[in-house]
């Protein structure tokens, strides 16, 4: 399948940069200006990147200015997004940084770019994505088919990453920190007993299993689960096929299962039949 290309990105959120203000737009500002963005979905940045970065700014200069806004705080601004360029500048001793200001931004635009920026520089974990997700839904009334849109990913890539957010924060943090994949985390989101994640969970980390054999457990898993069900099912049936037979001294026989079926009372002669319809209590 061909990789559907990244949504509609920060030209078209902003396109007023390029339209309206062109280079005029980028200016310099001393980073103690700055504040980071509320809304930023990334939690963890990982220092020893953020240090190759600062070392890359600092014999090369900042590629790509940064992106704020101004903050309730006159002469002061709030990121939009590049957090992790303002961190690397303040890591390299830079005191000022260049920086495109956008006139208004409302915090939906501010999330919405924060998350895109992140998606498309690979900087979010899966966990951080799905939150980041659950919060465009929560806090934005953004549908599945909207962030879809947004961050150039199938609705079923949407849907599924938000499936991450079901297992516990155990869980959570091993596919966070690497140690667990996504495909993983998919697969032991469809599973009810946490005593059995925990054992999938621990196989995982022991025994280096594929994703294709978490998805096999799994299957196994409800299959067995199916059996049980079933078994249980039929043992209730016996239990009231043998109610009945008590209650109506004949042969009586019950089929189908939780959802349909049928039950037969036999009868062995016209008195036996009157005796069952009196037992029913069905007067005619």
């Amino acid at each position: 399948m061909k990789k559907k290309a990244l949504g509609r990105g920060l030209e078209s959120l902003i396109p007023s940069i390029n339209k309206s203000h062109g280079v005029d737009a980028v200016v310099t500002i001393p980073l103690n200006k700055i504040k980071p963005n509320r809304f930023q979905p990334r939690k963890k940045f990982n220092e020893e990147k953020l240090k190759d970065l600062a070392d890359s700014i600092k014999k090369h200069g900042l590629a790509q200015p940064i992106l704020v806004t101004a903050s309730i705080v006159p002469g002061e601004y709030e990121i939009i997004a590049g957090e992790r360029r303002f961190r690397a500048s303040k890591l390299a001793g830079k005191k000022d940084i260049k920086a495109i200001v956008k006139q208004s931004a409302d915090d939906k635009q501010r999330f919405a770019l924060a998350l895109i920026e992140n998606i498309q520089r690979e900087n979010l974990d899966p966990i951080e994505e799905a939150k980041a997700f659950k919060r465009l839904i929560e806090e934005f009334e953004h549908t599945h088919d909207q962030i879809a849109e947004v961050v150039g990913k199938e609705r079923s890539v949407i849907s599924n990453t938000l499936r991450l957010l079901s297992l516990s924060d155990d869980v959570q943090s091993l596919i966070s920190e690497g140690k667990i994949t996504p495909g993983h985390g998919r697969m032991l989101a469809g599973i009810e007993s946490s005593d059995e994640v925990t054992r999938i969970v621990n196989r995982i980390l022991n025994e280096n299993l594929s994703v294709r054999t978490v998805e096999k457990l799994t299957s196994e898993l409800k299959s067995e689960k199916k059996v049980v069900k079933q078994k249980k099912q039929e043992i209730e049936l016996v239990h009231l096929k043998e109610t009945l037979q008590r209650k109506f001294g004949s042969k009586v026989n019950i089929t189908g299962n939780s959802k349909k079926g049928k039950i037969e009372i036999y009868y062995y002669s016209l008195a036996d039949l009157e005796r069952i319809i009196n037992e029913l209590k069905i007067t005619f």
